[in-house]
């Protein structure tokens, strides 16, 4: 290189632009009169200025131009890859509490003034509303989250899903294909599939929504202000009237009527002193001593 080409700060990064309709052209001008005698795709530079051609370069980080030969180069680069999206969501307000341990999408939208727990994995098409509150080990992709609702910890939220203004959805919770609204609560340890869980809803622990018979998947439906026991089944497809009453424990298969207690579990027995008979029956007397 003579002194001016040394002079020269920038590295030609090997990306090239052209418009549609001249790709073509100007390929064919391309020759491999040189000492290697092999095709340069960067003359193509040269020949559009000898063509007329308006050309023109962009200057960008070198980050932007790095290349992937391998596994590792592909982690190195989706680590600058979280830390400028981290850095862009914390800037418009988002409160991270410890940015290297959560990962985002690319198309992850989170309104100011929420706040993102440790460990917290967002997939694609996510969008996250102001003031929203994502706790640790949460899972989150292809839903909507609406302003002031809490998620996790450890739920996960599936494609689909919508939860509405100050929903709380608590630890070990799944959802799919629902859609939550406004003040309703499933605190911890239960499944909502293929749902619509209306305002003010209180789900207890245990819950499960039966949407899938193997073959088709079906909806339950819980209206407004509607209260489920913990450990209920809801045999789909069900719908639970307005401030409906589920008694903890039942397996519901049948539409329940509005302002209505459902009760549907085995009847209880009681023997009374079988506990006493029945350690006399299966305990031997050398045991006994033994353990005296």
């Amino acid at each position: 290189a003579n002194d001016e080409e040394k002079s020269i700060k920038l590295c030609n990064g090997g990306i090239i632009g052209i418009k549609n309709n001249k790709p073509l052209e100007l390929l064919n001008k391309i020759n491999n009169q040189n000492a290697s005698q092999e095709f340069y795709l960067t003359d193509i530079v040269a020949i559009a200025n000898k063509s007329n051609i308006h050309c023109s370069f962009i200057i960008t980080s070198p980050l932007e131009l790095l290349g992937v030969n391998s596994k590792n180069e592909l982690a190195e680069i989706e680590k600058i890859k979280q830390d400028q999206l981290r850095k862009k969501l914390m800037e418009s307000g988002v409160a991270m509490l410890d940015p290297s341990t959560i990962y985002l999408s690319c198309d992850t939208k989170i309104g100011a003034g929420s706040i993102i727990h440790q460990n917290v994995v967002i997939g694609n098409n996510v969008e996250i509303e102001e003031e929203v509150e994502i706790k640790s080990f949460s899972h989150l992709e292809g839903c909507k989250i609406k302003s002031n609702a809490t998620i996790g910890p450890f739920a996960r939220i599936r494609p689909q899903t919508e939860i509405a203004e100050s929903a709380r959805i608590g630890n070990f919770v799944e959802i799919k294909n629902s859609k939550i609204q406004a003040l309703s609560k499933i605190n911890h340890l239960s499944y909502i599939g293929d749902s619509h869980i209306g305002e003010n809803v209180n789900i207890g622990a245990g819950t499960i929504t039966c949407n899938y018979n193997g073959f088709e998947k079906f909806s339950t439906i819980i209206e407004n202000n509607a209260f489920i026991g913990s450990n209920s089944c809801l045999v789909a497809p069900v719908n639970i009237g307005n401030n409906a009453i589920i008694g903890a424990g039942s397996v519901i298969n049948k539409n329940v009527k509005a302002n209505s207690i459902a009760i549907a579990r085995s009847r209880q027995e009681e023997m009374e002193n079988g506990a006493i008979k029945f350690k006399q029956k299966y305990t031997k007397p050398n045991n006994s001593k033994k353990n005296n």
